[in-house]
Protein backbone atom coordinates (compact mmCIF):
# COMPACT_ATOMS: atom_id res chain seq x y z
CA UNK A 1 0.00 0.00 0.00
CA UNK A 2 2.92 2.55 0.58
CA UNK A 3 4.23 1.22 -2.66
CA UNK A 4 0.87 2.08 -4.42
CA UNK A 5 0.29 5.41 -2.67
CA UNK A 6 3.82 6.92 -3.79
CA UNK A 7 3.31 5.96 -6.62
CA UNK A 8 0.24 7.65 -6.88
CA UNK A 9 1.24 10.90 -5.42
CA UNK A 10 4.24 10.91 -8.30
CA UNK A 11 1.32 10.16 -10.97
CA UNK A 12 -1.01 13.64 -9.19
CA UNK A 13 2.53 16.01 -8.83
CA UNK A 14 3.41 14.88 -12.81
CA UNK A 15 -0.32 15.76 -13.84
CA UNK A 16 -0.50 18.90 -12.00
CA UNK A 17 2.96 20.65 -13.14
CA UNK A 18 2.60 19.39 -16.56
CA UNK A 19 -1.08 21.06 -16.12
CA UNK A 20 0.50 24.71 -14.83
CA UNK A 21 3.28 24.64 -17.57
CA UNK A 22 0.49 24.32 -20.46
CA UNK A 23 -2.06 26.23 -18.79
CA UNK A 24 0.14 29.18 -17.14
CA UNK A 25 2.15 31.50 -18.60
CA UNK A 26 5.93 31.42 -17.44
CA UNK A 27 7.29 34.72 -16.46
CA UNK A 28 10.14 36.49 -16.38
CA UNK A 29 11.98 36.72 -12.99
CA UNK A 30 11.59 40.95 -12.76
CA UNK A 31 7.87 40.45 -13.93
CA UNK A 32 5.16 41.15 -11.28
CA UNK A 33 1.72 40.82 -11.56
CA UNK A 34 -0.94 41.74 -8.89
CA UNK A 35 -4.70 42.39 -8.49
CA UNK A 36 -6.11 45.54 -6.10
CA UNK A 37 -9.35 45.27 -4.76
CA UNK A 38 -11.04 48.14 -2.39
CA UNK A 39 -12.98 46.75 0.90
CA UNK A 40 -15.10 49.35 1.72
CA UNK A 41 -16.37 47.77 5.02
CA UNK A 42 -12.23 47.63 6.29
CA UNK A 43 -10.73 50.79 4.89
CA UNK A 44 -8.14 48.99 2.63
CA UNK A 45 -7.11 47.90 -0.87
CA UNK A 46 -6.11 44.37 -0.55
CA UNK A 47 -3.22 43.49 -2.71
CA UNK A 48 -3.31 39.92 -4.38
CA UNK A 49 -0.11 38.42 -5.98
CA UNK A 50 -1.30 36.69 -9.30
CA UNK A 51 2.32 35.50 -10.26
CA UNK A 52 2.07 33.08 -6.95
CA UNK A 53 -1.81 33.04 -6.38
CA UNK A 54 -1.76 35.08 -2.73
CA UNK A 55 -2.26 37.51 -0.74
CA UNK A 56 0.59 39.53 -0.83
CA UNK A 57 -0.41 42.26 1.30
CA UNK A 58 -3.21 44.87 2.87
CA UNK A 59 -3.28 48.46 2.42
CA UNK A 60 -4.42 51.10 4.62
CA UNK A 61 -6.25 53.90 3.04
CA UNK A 62 -8.96 55.99 3.54
CA UNK A 63 -12.92 55.92 4.63
CA UNK A 64 -14.67 53.13 2.25
CA UNK A 65 -12.68 52.82 -0.27
CA UNK A 66 -15.21 51.94 -3.65
CA UNK A 67 -13.92 52.83 -7.05
CA UNK A 68 -10.01 52.30 -8.07
CA UNK A 69 -8.31 52.77 -11.54
CA UNK A 70 -4.78 51.96 -13.14
CA UNK A 71 -2.61 54.00 -14.85
CA UNK A 72 -2.22 52.63 -18.05
CA UNK A 73 1.65 54.47 -18.20
CA UNK A 74 2.79 54.27 -14.85
CA UNK A 75 3.17 51.82 -12.11
CA UNK A 76 0.27 53.50 -10.02
CA UNK A 77 -3.06 52.41 -8.64
CA UNK A 78 -5.62 55.25 -7.29
CA UNK A 79 -8.19 54.06 -4.86
CA UNK A 80 -11.45 56.37 -4.33
CA UNK A 81 -12.13 56.91 -0.79
CA UNK A 82 -15.90 57.73 -0.81
CA UNK A 83 -15.42 58.86 2.92
CA UNK A 84 -13.20 60.52 3.86
CA UNK A 85 -13.03 62.60 -0.06
CA UNK A 86 -9.82 62.16 -1.10
CA UNK A 87 -7.84 59.47 -3.84
CA UNK A 88 -4.84 57.44 -2.55
CA UNK A 89 -2.11 57.15 -4.51
CA UNK A 90 -0.42 53.53 -4.36
CA UNK A 91 2.86 52.89 -5.64
CA UNK A 92 2.38 49.68 -7.22
CA UNK A 93 6.60 48.28 -7.33
CA UNK A 94 6.70 49.13 -3.62
CA UNK A 95 2.95 48.50 -2.82
CA UNK A 96 2.72 51.38 -0.57
CA UNK A 97 0.58 54.52 -0.17
CA UNK A 98 2.80 57.34 -1.84
CA UNK A 99 0.03 60.57 -1.87
CA UNK A 100 -3.06 61.16 -0.84
CA UNK A 101 -5.42 63.62 -2.82
CA UNK A 102 -7.77 65.93 -1.42
CA UNK A 103 -11.15 65.92 -4.00
CA UNK A 104 -14.55 66.66 -2.67
CA UNK A 105 -17.79 65.01 -1.35
CA UNK A 106 -18.48 61.49 -1.79
CA UNK A 107 -16.08 60.70 -4.82
CA UNK A 108 -17.14 57.28 -5.81
CA UNK A 109 -15.69 56.59 -9.46
CA UNK A 110 -12.46 57.28 -10.76
CA UNK A 111 -11.03 56.83 -14.64
CA UNK A 112 -7.39 57.43 -16.22
CA UNK A 113 -6.88 59.10 -19.66
CA UNK A 114 -5.01 56.72 -22.50
CA UNK A 115 -2.13 58.51 -21.58
CA UNK A 116 -1.85 58.22 -17.78
CA UNK A 117 -2.02 61.72 -17.51
CA UNK A 118 -5.53 62.96 -16.26
CA UNK A 119 -7.70 61.43 -13.51
CA UNK A 120 -11.30 62.27 -13.43
CA UNK A 121 -13.57 61.79 -10.40
CA UNK A 122 -17.17 61.75 -9.54
CA UNK A 123 -17.96 63.51 -6.74
CA UNK A 124 -21.52 62.62 -5.94
CA UNK A 125 -22.42 64.44 -2.80
CA UNK A 126 -21.23 67.38 -4.48
CA UNK A 127 -22.54 67.40 -7.73
CA UNK A 128 -19.18 67.81 -9.94
CA UNK A 129 -16.29 66.15 -11.38
CA UNK A 130 -12.56 66.79 -10.31
CA UNK A 131 -9.59 66.89 -12.61
CA UNK A 132 -6.39 65.43 -11.10
CA UNK A 133 -2.92 66.08 -12.41
CA UNK A 134 -1.68 62.54 -12.20
CA UNK A 135 1.99 64.18 -12.19
CA UNK A 136 1.37 66.84 -10.04
CA UNK A 137 -0.79 64.64 -7.58
CA UNK A 138 -3.14 67.64 -7.07
CA UNK A 139 -6.46 68.24 -8.29
CA UNK A 140 -6.04 71.49 -10.98
CA UNK A 141 -10.02 71.78 -12.13
CA UNK A 142 -14.06 71.53 -10.57
CA UNK A 143 -16.45 70.81 -12.62
CA UNK A 144 -20.53 71.11 -12.07
CA UNK A 145 -22.67 68.14 -13.16
CA UNK A 146 -26.13 67.53 -12.63
CA UNK A 147 -27.29 66.04 -9.37
CA UNK A 148 -25.36 62.83 -7.96
CA UNK A 149 -23.11 62.19 -10.78
CA UNK A 150 -21.50 58.16 -10.28
CA UNK A 151 -19.87 57.87 -13.30
CA UNK A 152 -17.04 60.46 -15.50
CA UNK A 153 -15.69 58.16 -18.50
CA UNK A 154 -13.21 59.76 -20.58
CA UNK A 155 -13.65 58.56 -24.20
CA UNK A 156 -10.25 56.89 -25.58
CA UNK A 157 -9.27 59.99 -28.04
CA UNK A 158 -9.74 62.31 -25.00
CA UNK A 159 -11.91 64.12 -26.16
CA UNK A 160 -15.21 63.85 -24.18
CA UNK A 161 -16.03 63.05 -20.59
CA UNK A 162 -19.42 61.67 -20.08
CA UNK A 163 -20.61 61.67 -16.97
CA UNK A 164 -24.19 60.01 -15.77
CA UNK A 165 -26.00 61.97 -13.16
CA UNK A 166 -28.10 59.39 -11.23
CA UNK A 167 -30.28 61.60 -8.95
CA UNK A 168 -30.94 63.98 -11.90
CA UNK A 169 -31.44 61.37 -14.55
CA UNK A 170 -29.20 62.93 -16.97
CA UNK A 171 -25.85 62.82 -18.96
CA UNK A 172 -23.41 65.65 -19.24
CA UNK A 173 -20.94 65.64 -21.98
CA UNK A 174 -17.69 67.54 -21.03
CA UNK A 175 -14.87 69.06 -23.10
CA UNK A 176 -11.73 68.05 -21.11
CA UNK A 177 -9.48 70.23 -22.44
CA UNK A 178 -12.28 74.10 -21.78
CA UNK A 179 -13.41 72.03 -18.68
CA UNK A 180 -17.11 73.17 -19.27
CA UNK A 181 -20.02 71.50 -20.28
CA UNK A 182 -20.73 71.06 -23.45
CA UNK A 183 -24.23 69.40 -23.43
CA UNK A 184 -26.91 67.48 -20.94
CA UNK A 185 -29.37 64.85 -21.96
CA UNK A 186 -31.94 64.19 -19.68
CA UNK A 187 -34.54 61.23 -19.67
CA UNK A 188 -32.69 58.67 -18.25
CA UNK A 189 -33.61 57.91 -15.03
CA UNK A 190 -30.99 56.66 -12.43
CA UNK A 191 -28.74 56.79 -14.68
CA UNK A 192 -25.47 54.81 -13.69
CA UNK A 193 -22.64 52.97 -15.86
CA UNK A 194 -21.31 54.16 -19.38
CA UNK A 195 -19.26 53.05 -21.85
CA UNK A 196 -17.64 54.85 -25.00
CA UNK A 197 -17.01 52.72 -28.13
CA UNK A 198 -12.97 52.53 -29.02
CA UNK A 199 -13.10 54.96 -31.82
CA UNK A 200 -14.88 57.55 -29.28
CA UNK A 201 -17.99 58.30 -31.58
CA UNK A 202 -20.34 57.01 -29.17
CA UNK A 203 -21.74 56.82 -25.44
CA UNK A 204 -24.12 53.88 -24.30
CA UNK A 205 -25.49 54.56 -20.54
CA UNK A 206 -28.01 52.37 -18.57
CA UNK A 207 -30.87 54.07 -17.36
CA UNK A 208 -31.00 51.87 -14.20
CA UNK A 209 -34.43 53.47 -12.75
CA UNK A 210 -36.09 52.00 -15.87
CA UNK A 211 -35.41 49.70 -18.88
CA UNK A 212 -33.59 51.44 -21.37
CA UNK A 213 -30.04 52.41 -22.45
CA UNK A 214 -29.35 55.74 -24.08
CA UNK A 215 -27.37 56.31 -26.78
CA UNK A 216 -25.49 59.42 -27.40
CA UNK A 217 -23.59 60.38 -30.60
CA UNK A 218 -20.26 62.67 -29.66
CA UNK A 219 -19.39 65.51 -30.78
CA UNK A 220 -16.36 65.37 -33.84
CA UNK A 221 -15.91 68.44 -34.98
CA UNK A 222 -13.78 67.31 -37.91
CA UNK A 223 -16.42 65.23 -39.49
CA UNK A 224 -17.64 65.77 -43.12
CA UNK A 225 -21.36 65.55 -42.06
CA UNK A 226 -22.69 68.79 -40.15
CA UNK A 227 -25.07 67.12 -37.45
CA UNK A 228 -21.65 65.33 -36.11
CA UNK A 229 -20.04 67.86 -35.03
CA UNK A 230 -22.01 68.43 -31.81
CA UNK A 231 -23.49 65.64 -29.54
CA UNK A 232 -26.67 64.47 -30.23
CA UNK A 233 -29.13 62.18 -28.55
CA UNK A 234 -29.25 59.41 -30.66
CA UNK A 235 -31.85 56.69 -29.59
CA UNK A 236 -33.17 55.01 -26.28
CA UNK A 237 -32.63 51.41 -26.63
CA UNK A 238 -35.32 49.00 -24.65
CA UNK A 239 -33.52 46.28 -22.48
CA UNK A 240 -34.48 44.35 -19.40
CA UNK A 241 -35.77 45.63 -15.91
CA UNK A 242 -32.89 47.81 -14.01
CA UNK A 243 -30.09 47.83 -16.62
CA UNK A 244 -26.91 47.77 -14.22
CA UNK A 245 -23.75 47.12 -16.25
CA UNK A 246 -22.66 47.47 -19.59
CA UNK A 247 -19.89 45.05 -20.91
CA UNK A 248 -18.51 45.98 -24.37
CA UNK A 249 -16.62 43.67 -26.66
CA UNK A 250 -12.99 44.70 -27.21
CA UNK A 251 -13.72 45.51 -31.16
CA UNK A 252 -16.43 47.81 -30.17
CA UNK A 253 -18.97 45.79 -32.43
CA UNK A 254 -21.07 44.73 -29.25
CA UNK A 255 -22.45 45.31 -26.00
CA UNK A 256 -24.10 43.24 -23.18
CA UNK A 257 -26.37 44.90 -20.81
CA UNK A 258 -26.67 43.17 -17.19
CA UNK A 259 -30.79 43.48 -16.15
CA UNK A 260 -30.55 43.10 -12.97
CA UNK A 261 -33.84 43.19 -12.09
CA UNK A 262 -35.27 40.54 -15.03
CA UNK A 263 -32.21 37.89 -14.70
CA UNK A 264 -30.81 38.79 -18.48
CA UNK A 265 -28.67 39.87 -20.30
CA UNK A 266 -29.57 42.05 -23.66
CA UNK A 267 -27.11 42.20 -26.50
CA UNK A 268 -26.96 45.33 -28.23
CA UNK A 269 -25.17 45.73 -31.83
CA UNK A 270 -23.27 49.70 -31.72
CA UNK A 271 -23.14 50.23 -35.34
CA UNK A 272 -27.16 49.68 -36.26
CA UNK A 273 -27.81 51.06 -32.11
CA UNK A 274 -30.43 47.69 -32.36
CA UNK A 275 -31.22 45.33 -29.15
CA UNK A 276 -30.27 41.94 -31.27
CA UNK A 277 -32.35 39.94 -28.53
CA UNK A 278 -31.95 38.99 -24.84
CA UNK A 279 -31.05 35.80 -22.81
CA UNK A 280 -32.18 34.34 -19.38
CA UNK A 281 -29.25 34.15 -17.49
CA UNK A 282 -31.45 34.08 -13.81
CA UNK A 283 -30.17 35.18 -10.53
CA UNK A 284 -29.48 39.00 -10.89
CA UNK A 285 -26.67 39.51 -13.38
CA UNK A 286 -24.44 42.41 -11.55
CA UNK A 287 -21.96 43.07 -13.94
CA UNK A 288 -19.72 41.09 -16.70
CA UNK A 289 -16.51 40.82 -18.80
CA UNK A 290 -15.71 39.72 -22.65
CA UNK A 291 -12.83 38.14 -22.71
CA UNK A 292 -9.56 39.52 -25.16
CA UNK A 293 -10.74 37.26 -28.30
CA UNK A 294 -14.17 38.63 -28.42
CA UNK A 295 -15.34 35.06 -27.97
CA UNK A 296 -16.92 34.80 -24.21
CA UNK A 297 -18.70 37.03 -21.84
CA UNK A 298 -18.44 35.83 -18.36
CA UNK A 299 -21.81 36.95 -16.52
CA UNK A 300 -21.44 37.72 -12.41
CA UNK A 301 -24.38 36.30 -10.85
CA UNK A 302 -24.94 37.82 -7.70
CA UNK A 303 -27.44 35.96 -5.57
CA UNK A 304 -26.65 32.72 -7.41
CA UNK A 305 -23.00 32.97 -6.14
CA UNK A 306 -21.66 31.94 -9.45
CA UNK A 307 -20.31 33.07 -12.94
CA UNK A 308 -22.10 32.24 -16.04
CA UNK A 309 -20.20 31.37 -19.34
CA UNK A 310 -21.71 32.64 -22.21
CA UNK A 311 -20.55 31.61 -26.15
CA UNK A 312 -20.98 34.77 -28.31
CA UNK A 313 -20.23 33.26 -31.32
CA UNK A 314 -22.73 30.18 -30.45
CA UNK A 315 -25.39 32.24 -28.62
CA UNK A 316 -25.53 29.66 -25.54
CA UNK A 317 -24.21 29.35 -22.25
CA UNK A 318 -21.33 26.88 -22.18
CA UNK A 319 -21.18 26.73 -18.38
CA UNK A 320 -21.78 28.00 -14.71
CA UNK A 321 -18.60 28.17 -12.00
CA UNK A 322 -19.51 28.51 -8.32
CA UNK A 323 -18.15 30.58 -6.45
CA UNK A 324 -18.09 32.37 -3.50
CA UNK A 325 -21.09 34.79 -2.10
CA UNK A 326 -22.31 37.33 -3.91
CA UNK A 327 -19.88 37.68 -7.22
CA UNK A 328 -19.99 41.03 -8.66
CA UNK A 329 -16.87 43.09 -10.57
CA UNK A 330 -14.89 41.08 -12.40
CA UNK A 331 -11.15 41.25 -13.51
CA UNK A 332 -9.15 39.32 -16.44
CA UNK A 333 -4.97 39.19 -15.65
CA UNK A 334 -3.31 40.47 -17.68
CA UNK A 335 -3.09 37.51 -19.98
CA UNK A 336 -6.07 36.48 -19.76
CA UNK A 337 -5.87 33.04 -18.35
CA UNK A 338 -7.36 34.15 -15.06
CA UNK A 339 -10.83 35.52 -14.58
CA UNK A 340 -10.92 37.24 -10.61
CA UNK A 341 -14.67 37.99 -9.35
CA UNK A 342 -14.74 40.12 -5.87
CA UNK A 343 -17.48 38.17 -3.73
CA UNK A 344 -19.28 40.90 -2.14
CA UNK A 345 -21.07 38.63 0.83
CA UNK A 346 -18.33 36.70 1.55
CA UNK A 347 -15.69 39.21 1.43
CA UNK A 348 -12.95 37.00 -0.71
CA UNK A 349 -12.30 36.67 -4.54
CA UNK A 350 -13.25 33.69 -6.68
CA UNK A 351 -9.50 32.91 -9.06
CA UNK A 352 -11.37 31.30 -11.92
CA UNK A 353 -9.40 29.27 -14.69
CA UNK A 354 -10.42 30.31 -18.06
CA UNK A 355 -9.36 27.51 -19.71
CA UNK A 356 -8.25 24.01 -18.26
CA UNK A 357 -7.85 20.79 -18.86
CA UNK A 358 -8.19 17.50 -17.17
CA UNK A 359 -5.74 14.77 -16.34
CA UNK A 360 -6.96 12.88 -20.04
CA UNK A 361 -5.95 15.93 -21.99
CA UNK A 362 -9.69 17.12 -22.07
CA UNK A 363 -10.09 20.99 -22.61
CA UNK A 364 -12.85 22.72 -20.73
CA UNK A 365 -13.80 26.50 -19.89
CA UNK A 366 -14.40 27.99 -16.41
CA UNK A 367 -12.97 26.35 -13.40
CA UNK A 368 -12.70 27.96 -10.21
CA UNK A 369 -8.95 27.35 -9.22
CA UNK A 370 -8.82 28.90 -5.55
CA UNK A 371 -10.45 31.25 -3.50
CA UNK A 372 -8.08 34.61 -1.70
CA UNK A 373 -9.51 36.49 1.43
CA UNK A 374 -10.33 40.30 0.54
CA UNK A 375 -11.58 42.31 3.47
CA UNK A 376 -14.65 43.58 4.38
CA UNK A 377 -16.95 44.75 1.80
CA UNK A 378 -15.25 44.29 -1.81
CA UNK A 379 -16.10 46.51 -4.35
CA UNK A 380 -13.94 47.27 -7.21
CA UNK A 381 -10.65 45.12 -8.93
CA UNK A 382 -8.17 46.37 -11.28
CA UNK A 383 -5.14 44.34 -11.96
CA UNK A 384 -1.93 45.66 -13.06
CA UNK A 385 1.20 43.63 -14.12
CA UNK A 386 4.78 45.25 -15.17
CA UNK A 387 8.58 44.64 -14.78
CA UNK A 388 10.08 45.99 -11.78
CA UNK A 389 13.21 48.46 -12.93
Amino acid sequence: MRVSFAAMLLLLLASLTACRKRDFPQYPADYREYAYVTNGGSNSVSVLDLINLRQDRIIRVGENPTGIAANPAKNEIYAVNTGSNSISVIDAEKNAVAATIAVHSKPYFIDVDSQGERAYVANSGSNNVSVIDLGARREIAVIGAGEAPGLARISPDGKSLVVTNRASGSVSIIDPQSYKVRSVFAGCPGATHAVVLPDSTKAFITCSGGHQVMVIGLARPDSAVASEHADRLLTFLDVGKTPVHLALKPDGGEIFVSNFGSDSISEIATQMNEVGGAYLVGAHPASAIVSADNSTLWISKFNADSIEVYSIDDGKVVNTVHVGSGPDALAFSKEGHLLLATDAKSNDVSVVRVMSRNPSGVSGIGTLFTILPAGRQPNAIVVKGFRVR
